[in-house]
C-alpha cells in the first residue's frame, strides 16, 4: 500500500464488521502522534485515530521494532497508557523473535486481529526505499519470524506500507516488500501451504 494513513480506513471497515481488533504492528515509529502541520490525519497518526474511535482492542496491540527519532521526550507514553505492548528494536537485536511471537500468539487469542507492517521496521541496510528510514532495525529473517508467528491466528486483514521504490535504485526494498506480502497471504486463515 501507500503510506501508513491507509491503515486507518481499513481498520474502520474491519471494526464495523468484527468490533475492535487486535493488532500486530511492525514499524520504526509508533504512529500515534496527534497532529503534524496542523493535520490530524497523516502517516504518523493512524493508530491514535483508531484508539479514539474504538477500532482497536488495546489489550491486544503489540508494536514491534519501535526506535528512532521522535518529537516527544517520552515517545512510548501514549501507547503504554492505552495498554499497548511496545517492543523496542533494541529488545530484538541479535536474537530470534520466535519466543516473542509465542507470547504475542497467546495475547491475541482467537479473536480477530490485523497485521500492519511498515517497511521501515526493517533496517535500511535491507530496505532503504522508504520515506522515514531509521537505523538499527529488524532483519528480514526477523520479519519472517513475526509474520510466520501469526499463522493460525484469526487474521482478518493485513497491509505492508511505506515502500518508496524511488529511494532504492537496487529494487531490494520492493523485492522485500513483495516477499513479505506473499508471506502474509500465506498465513491468512484457510490458506494451505506446503
Amino acid at each position: 500500500g501507500g503510506d501508513h494513513t491507509i491503515t486507518y480506513p481499513i481498520l474502520q471497515a474491519l471494526a464495523a464488521k468484527h468490533g475492535p481488533v487486535g493488532l500486530v504492528h511492525v514499524d520504526a515509529h509508533t504512529d500515534t502522534g496527534d497532529t503534524a502541520l496542523g493535520e490530524k490525519i497523516y502517516h504518523g497518526t493512524p493508530f491514535r485515530r483508531c484508539v479514539e474511535e474504538g477500532l482497536l482492542d488495546c489489550s491486544r496491540v503489540v508494536q514491534i521494532g519501535i526506535r528512532g527519532s521522535s518529537y516527544d521526550p517520552d515517545p512510548y507514553k501514549y501507547c503504554l497508557e492505552q495498554g499497548f505492548r511496545v517492543v523496542p528494536a533494541e529488545e530484538c537485536w541479535m536474537k530470534s523473535l520466535e519466543p516473542l511471537m509465542r507470547e504475542v500468539r497467546a495475547q491475541m487469542g482467537n479473536k480477530p486481529m490485523y497485521i500492519s507492517f511498515d517497511i521501515d521496521g526493517l533496517d535500511p541496510a535491507y530496505a532503504p526505499g522508504t520515506g522515514t528510514p531509521e537505523i538499527a532495525g529488524l532483519t528480514p529473517a526477523q520479519a519472517l519470524e513475526i509474520i510466520r508467528g501469526c499463522k493460525g491466528l484469526n487474521i482478518v486483514g493485513c497491509d505492508l506500507v511505506e515502500v518508496a521504490p524511488m529511494y532504492d535504485v537496487s529494487g531490494n526494498t520492493a523485492l522485500l516488500g513483495a516477499n513479505l506480502l506473499f508471506e502474509m497471504l500465506c498465513v491468512l486463515p484457510g490458506v494451505k501451504t506446503l
